[in-house]
């Protein structure tokens, strides 16, 4: 049974993690503008109205469908890391790995340019449209969601105390906004005004001032503001003491985002799309490549086997994701090798009646794995309860109050068979203090790599850390675009969009069906965010899995944790009908995700 409506449309549908975006975006179908420009004007707001989960400086790989050239594309939003960025630069700060916040793990920021490159490259509409509603809800205020308030709260001491301009930024007299607060953000308000109004001034011409704006927040006064923070601040961070980052201008100036091809595989008569190994988005292609080999249709929804052999299949796909991805440009990343239907099957073999409690990564093409050990989190573990927040990689608050969200999701699709999906992330008000007179904070992505000299995943200069972030875009057998979605969750995006991908495909549920039904996922790898935890034998399922399921799990030796129902994720997704309309369904999960078809 659903909560949520099936929505349908025949001009433009818009599905994010915040109805103020979904809003914005499905305004732009008015306005003339494709799913490029709906996408993009709902991420700008999302940029504002979610701050607690995403920001300008963040990160998000964009997966396109070019109806015009009939193609997909990956929009890369993920910067790399600073030219100084060295093993021995943390080593020599006696850090046994990257904190989860602060400066030194800033990266170059990703997030703003890959957006303004999509409306640029794909879009209709002038950049000023596109950025009208961020601006405007930034200036006018929007109301506060309820676990920003409680992050804020969490953190209140610090920002009064140290990290005086997030204070500014997002204390109220010193104290955080209540849930529902109307709050504004003016100081950012102008930041997106001035790169507008610098890019007018600069061309008339639309594709030319989108440029503009990405030279204008990468070489001019964004990048000064930047740069001349990071030269000089040296504010608190995870590790309880004052360092400065390695950030700089030049860093910035040096990137600019790239548009690549996916990586693809083929599916019950599917295409199915991700980004490159420098995220995990291969890691849902592999479990892919190893369900291929069951009917899980036979098994039945929601049984012992159907939930056994999906959390078995994700264990070894993740193992290898632990093993072998890192930013290809830098590193040796064996993609054919480990999606090649023989090493699959070789790996299917592995899967027993009994759940391993083993990492087990592959060995593609004769390569021999490794997975490094984690060393202890270099977090401080004495001090107040905000450094506890800092020393957590993702909002541990989030955690804490059973929600799920650590990241944004947005979808489109339009009546010309335009497709668009990211999930922004990064750059959120506990990641590092606000940059003076620009209104956001940098990203920490950085904290994702590892000081693990000789693995695909080690730090490096000019290296984009590998990411947990991963939209997935999928075509009919002969390229038509069919169903773009996403998820906010961590390391657990491609389980729990994996899930309602096989509700969908497998077991003929509608979207909003798939979407809606009781999910789990295997909490058997090292997460990517410190602490790096990992319960090898755990798996957490939502209540409204059949008793006997679980029964039958635990007796088989699944260490089963049951969450309160609808608590695991909050996908969202748009696609394609058959008949030339769009369709928009959304997680009631966490009540702020909507779709809107127009």
């Amino acid at each position: 049974m659903r909560s949520r409506p099936e929505l349908h449309g025949t001009n433009g549908a818009v599905s994010s993690t915040h109805w103020l975006a979904s809003a914005a975006g499905a305004a732009a179908f008015d306005r003339g503008g494709n799913a490029f420009d709906a996408a993009a004007t709902a991420a700008f707001v999302i940029q504002v109205v979610e701050p607690h989960l995403n920001g300008p400086a963040g990160d998000t790989p964009i997966m396109v469908y070019d109806a015009a050239a009939e193609e997909v594309k990956v929009v890369c939003g993920q910067g790399p890391m600073p030219s100084a960025a060295t093993v021995g630069a943390f080593r020599e700060r006696g850090l046994a790995e990257v904190p989860a916040s602060g400066l030194l793990p800033a990266c170059v920021p990703g997030a703003f340019g890959a957006w303004l490159r999509v409306v640029g490259r794909y879009g209709r509409l002038p950049i000023a449209d596109v950025l009208a509603p961020a601006i405007r809800y930034a200036e006018d205020g929007y109301p506060l969601l309820p676990n920003a308030s409680r992050m804020i709260s969490a953190l209140a001491p610090l920002f009064r105390d140290e990290w005086t301009e997030s204070g500014a930024t997002y204390l109220n007299g010193g104290r955080a906004p209540k849930p529902g607060a109307r709050v504004r953000n003016p100081i950012l308000a102008r930041t997106f005004q001035r790169i507008l109004d610098e890019a007018k001034a600069r061309t008339s011409n639309r594709e030319a001032q989108a440029e503009a704006a990405i030279d204008i927040f990468y070489e001019g006064f964004v990048a000064e503001a930047i740069d001349d923070f990071m030269a000089t601040a040296k504010p608190l961070d995870s590790t309880g003491s004052r360092n400065a980052g390695l950030l700089t201008g030049a860093d910035m100036a040096a990137w600019r985002p790239v548009v690549e091809d996916p990586v693809v595989v083929g599916y019950r008569g599917l295409l199915v799309h991700k980004p490159g190994p420098w995220s995990q988005g291969p890691v849902f292609l592999q479990q892919l490549a190893l369900l291929e080999g069951f009917d899980l249709k036979e098994f039945g929804f929601g049984s012992a086997d159907h939930l056994h052999t999906v959390v078995e299949c994700a264990k070894l796909a993740f193992a290898d994701r632990e093993a072998w991805y890192g930013d290809p440009n830098h590193a040796d990343v064996p993609i054919a090798a480990l999606l090649d239907p023989e090493y699959s099957a070789a790996r299917r073999a592995l899967i027993s009646g009994a759940p391993s409690s083993i990492l087990r990564p592959g060995s593609p093409g004769g390569r021999v794995p490794w997975v490094p050990s984690f060393a202890p989190s270099s977090t401080a573990t004495d001090g107040p309860d905000w450094l506890a927040e800092l020393g957590e990689g993702i909002p541990a608050i989030m955690r804490l109050t059973a929600s799920t969200g650590d990241t944004t999701c947005i979808s489109a699709t339009d009546r010309e068979g335009n497709m668009v999906v990211a999930t922004p992330s990064g750059g959120w008000l506990k990641s590092s203090p606000v940059v003076p007179g620009l209104g956001f904070p940098l990203g920490t992505r950085g904290q994702m790599a590892l000081l693990a000299e000789g693995h695909n995943n080690v730090l490096a200069p000019g290296k984009r850390p590998r990411t947990t972030l991963s939209p997935t875009l999928v075509c009919t057998d002969d390229g038509r675009p069919y169903l773009a979605f996403g998820t906010p969750g961590g390391d657990q995006q491609d389980q729990w969009t994996l899930n309602f991908f096989l509700n969908h495909v497998d077991f003929g549920m509608s979207p909003q069906q798939a979407i809606e039904a009781a999910t789990f996922h295997s909490e058997h790898v090292p997460t990517s965010f410190s602490p790096r935890q990992s319960f090898p034998l755990g798996v957490s399922v939502e209540d409204g899995i059949p008793e006997t399921a679980i029964a039958e799990l635990r007796r088989r030796g699944h260490q089963v944790r049951v969450t309160p129902a609808m608590s695991l994720g909050k996908v969202c997704a748009t696609g394609a009908r058959s008949d030339g309309g769009v369709f928009a369904a959304a997680s009631p999960r966490g009540e702020q995700a909507y779709g809107v078809a127009r």
